[in-house]
């Protein structure tokens, strides 16, 4: 039965579990007795001389400033409450002497106490009689044993000299089967609060139990695996930009379709169009399991290749991040890449040659920024270390790579050095900044807000050899690619899929 899964139960249990500990809670706070307790807080413990080293400035009129000793006066309010749940008898403090409790103020002298307490305790102060061992010495205030019923209080306002603001109090007694401890009373300026402790503890083991209940709801993969599922196996090659998101998307797959291995081998978008050709040609028992990544279109001369449009890509100029060029116009991008810009100073940079990081002529970045943005083909290679010319006739240093991370790598490294990458792959990345292009800045956002003039983009084709049979793993891979979580996939990796409304339009226009 579907109602048995182990989610429904979980989640079933864990919703017995919050109404159960909320019904021991309530139960809890009515019926079982807690130990006899006695609380207590200062309240206020305030400075009333001028000598105070602890205490803020304060405003003395009249005895305070005429009486003698209280240059170092300070003023205590001390609160004694039954905290507990049950009363207090005369006969439940411990003490051995006559009075219950002992005040101690550390380093101050008690020069006079009152007593007060709140309307409706008045039998309380029949307790507070030096018979009944109210006394003070020194620094010690003896307290009586005063019963107290639960709930009530009373206070000391004690008056003493000779120490600072903020000495450490303490009170000192025994309860038999209690306590004598600080407690949680507020003070007169404090808010109490809203809720009881019983009822917060509520609160949170209802809220702990809600919160499970809709992770599980949340985190509960409910979605259908791909339409068509296939087993077999399959190899994706071409473009290196578009790799990680391939990469993912495989692993997607395999987890929704048991039997399917997916192989991601990317080393440049030409290279895997050929590879795609090459293996087409050769195979006699038609299309082959290889899927190629283009960015744009593949070059001429592969007539059987079937073009599937993916996603819109955006590329971005890259500088290492000492340069402070910050925008380039395409003019001067077309001038520095022809070699007539050597040195920086020349764009309004630093005195320091011009580096240009290159990809190899198999990669579809480069393709792309030479369709794109130069309109014509890069200059001819001169360096192999990207540092030193190999050609002394070059104009410019020039160096290509195998791959964007190396270009990335390389152009953080080098002083004066730019290059180009996909734009997910350059943001973030350490030791370089991005450029603008005529002031358009590199955004999928934009781009899906039809705002955005930028020009270095452009879409990743999908390449197959033929028509691949509908029941092939090929077929059932570019339908997952296109739809549902290939596009969320897709999106996360800062492309534009294709299958989206905006996505269709500029897909169907370039």
């Amino acid at each position: 039965m579907e109602w048995l899964s182990a989610e429904n139960i979980v989640a079933v249990g864990t919703a017995v579990i919050g109404v159960v500990a909320s019904a021991v809670m309530v139960w809890y706070e009515r019926r079982v007795p807690r130990r006899k307790r006695i609380g207590y807080r200062v309240q206020m413990d305030n400075p009333i001389g001028d000598d105070v080293r602890s205490g803020r400035a304060n405003v003395r009129l009249g005895l305070f400033d005429e009486t003698p000793g209280m240059t170092d006066a300070t003023l205590v309010l001390l609160r004694i409450e039954n905290d507990g749940s049950q009363s207090i008898a005369g006969d439940d403090y411990t003490s051995r002497e006559r009075h219950g409790l002992t005040a101690v103020f550390t380093d101050r002298t008690i020069r006079g106490v009152s007593v007060t307490q709140p309307p409706g305790t008045d039998h309380l102060m029949d307790h507070f009689t030096p018979a009944a061992g109210l006394s003070y010495e020194d620094g010690v205030l003896r307290i009586p044993r005063v019963p107290l019923n639960r709930g009530e209080h009373f206070k000391l306002l004690v008056l003493l000299s000779g120490g600072d603001v903020g000495r450490e109090i303490r009170l000192i007694g025994g309860l038999r089967d209690g306590e004598v401890s600080p407690n949680r009373s507020t003070t007169p300026d404090d808010q109490p609060p809203l809720f009881s402790r019983a009822a917060r503890l509520i609160t949170v083991l209802l809220t702990v139990c809600v919160v499970t209940l809709a992770l599980i709801v949340v985190l509960r993969d409910d979605s259908p695996p791909p339409i068509g599922c296939e087993t077999g196996t399959l190899t994706v090659t071409g473009s290196t930009a578009f790799a990680p998101v391939m990469s993912e998307l495989a692993k997607k797959y395999e987890q929704d379709c048991e039997g399917a291995d997916i192989v991601v081998d990317a080393h440049g978008s030409t290279a895997g169009v050929r590879e795609l050709g090459e293996a087409g040609a050769k195979s006699s028992k038609g299309a082959p399991p290889v899927i190629a990544l283009s960015d744009g279109p593949k070059p001429s001369g592969f007539p059987q290749l079937r073009e599937n449009r993916v996603a819109v890509s955006v590329f971005v100029l890259v500088v290492h991040e000492d340069l402070p060029v910050r925008n380039l116009s395409l003019a001067d991008v077309r001038r520095l890449y022809r070699g007539e810009i050597k040195n920086w100073k020349q764009l309004g940079g630093p005195d320091r040659p011009v580096l240009l990081v290159s990809r190899d002529a198999n990669s579809g970045t480069r393709q792309v920024f030479q369709r794109r943005v130069l309109g014509r083909g890069e200059i001819a290679n001169s360096s192999l270390d990207c540092v030193h010319k190999d050609d002394a006739t070059a104009p410019v240093v020039r160096c290509e790579l195998d791959s964007t991370e190396q270009v990335l790598s390389t152009v953080a490294g080098l002083p004066g050095a730019i290059g180009y990458s996909e734009l997910n792959l350059a943001t973030g990345y350490k030791g370089l900044h991005q450029l603008t292009l005529d002031g358009h800045t590199a955004s999928v956002e934009d781009l899906e807000h039809g705002t955005s003039s930028y020009p270095y983009r452009e879409i990743e084709y999908a390449y197959t050899y033929g028509q691949p049979p509908a029941d092939s793993l090929a077929s059932s891979f570019l339908t997952y690619i296109s739809r549902g979580n290939g596009q969320d996939v897709i999106r996360t990796h800062g492309h534009l899929p294709c299958g989206t409304p905006v996505g269709l339009k500029i897909c169907g226009t370039n």
